[in-house]
């Protein structure tokens, strides 16, 4: 079997999202016996041409230069490339920059898209992006042989809408087991007393609300928002806000260092609200975090009752003075959260779903 990635910047990942999903599947699906090959852009810090058994492909991406009609340009040399490969399976990762090149997907490979989260509900586009990016998704789903959602509320959407099955399989995390909190000393930091939250700077991730929640509850306690400040949006938040209790340390990428500031912040703030399983919260729920999650139906559908859930920054001061409840509760939500990564949100579940999806799939061909 022989199959190909393309949608995200490349493995191995330092970027996160896309990224990391495809360097686990990849990896999983090598060791099962699969030939895989992954697109990478050509600004990637890893140059060569294969890595840990995985294929790297390498593709011209302007979008360093360029903004975002770069991604557009990336994916068409990626489809382009994929043309002459020979693929079984080409498995694209979201369709918002792809879908639009349908009809250069090479014709006798079975197409496979992970539907990723709506997009088009996204408040940081205009209503124009907006419904381009409604006739994307439209695209995605009568140009592909199957569907993948990641959340059961994406699966559910897929049906309601365009009357399509896809196949739900989420996506992973690794459990951290806490040894030192050695790191937390980088930020002036004691466990156990700091509120965290870790996203892209843009408004779907309630970013300001979490911030105006935290300074409402009149707490003293310092929150540590970590991702890139370097867009319009971050650039506003820190213009704005930045002091001694809400602080910007701007993007961090290694593992370690992030799993100790989960596992040892006091509230593990979740905004995202417009994509499905979201890899950050299931990161979270494997580092031990008590999380206060945006309540909406991708976050609802992964955390259920092991949660505290806000809407507005008053709901986040109100959860700020209510945290205090029962620790006992506290631990169990913990605990019922580590036994979700364990029985459904582990790489090797997720590897072998997709594994035997294209299985399928290809059987379905012959």
């Amino acid at each position: 079997m022989k199959v190909g990635i393309l949608g995200s910047r490349g493995i191995p990942n330092h970027y996160g999202g896309f990224e990391q999903f495809a360097q686990f599947l990849a990896l999983g699906l090598v060791k099962r016996g699969v030939e895989v090959w992954v697109y990478n852009s050509h600004t990637h810090p890893y140059r060569e041409k294969e890595w840990k058994g995985v294929n790297l492909i390498h593709c011209y991406d302007p979008e360093d230069r360029i903004g975002t009609p770069g991604q557009f340009i990336y994916d068409l040399n990626c489809i382009n490339n994929s043309r002459q490969r020979g693929f079984d399976i080409l498995l694209q990762l979201g369709y918002t920059s792809s879908s639009v090149w349908h009809m250069r997907l090479p014709r006798k490979t079975r197409i496979i898209t992970n539907m990723d989260g709506l997009e088009w509900k996204r408040r940081k586009y205009s209503a124009p992006v907006r419904k381009f990016l409604k006739y994307a998704e439209k695209l995605a789903v009568k140009s592909s042989h199957a569907l993948v959602a990641d959340s059961e509320a994406i699966r559910d959407y897929l049906f309601d809408t365009y009357r399509v099955y896809s196949t739900y399989i989420p996506y992973g995390a690794e459990i951290y087991h806490p040894g030192k909190s050695d790191r937390l000393t980088e930020f002036n930091l004691n466990p156990k007393e700091y509120f965290l939250a870790i996203a892209r700077f843009q408004p779907d991730n309630h970013i300001e609300e979490i911030i105006k929640g935290v300074l409402g509850s009149g707490t003293k306690i310092p929150l540590l928002v970590i991702g890139s400040t370097q867009n319009k949006f971050g650039k506003y938040l820190v213009r704005k806000y930045a002091s001694d209790q809400i602080r910007f340390p701007g993007g961090i990428f290694d593992p370690e260092l992030l799993n100790q500031l989960r596992f040892n912040s006091k509230i593990y703030f979740h905004g995202h609200s417009a994509g499905g399983t979201n890899p950050s919260l299931l990161e979270a729920m494997a580092a031990s975090a008590l999380i206060c999650a945006h309540n909406n139906p991708f976050n609802r559908s992964v955390l259920g009752s092991d949660a505290f859930y806000f809407l507005t920054h008053s709901d986040i001061s109100n959860q700020i003075h209510k945290q205090a409840v029962d620790a006992v509760i506290q631990d169990q939500m913990i605990s019922n959260n580590l036994q979700k990564i364990r029985s459904k949100y582990n790489w090797d579940k997720v590897v072998t779903a997709y594994y035997e999806l294209f299985e399928q799939i290809l059987k379905a061909k012959s």
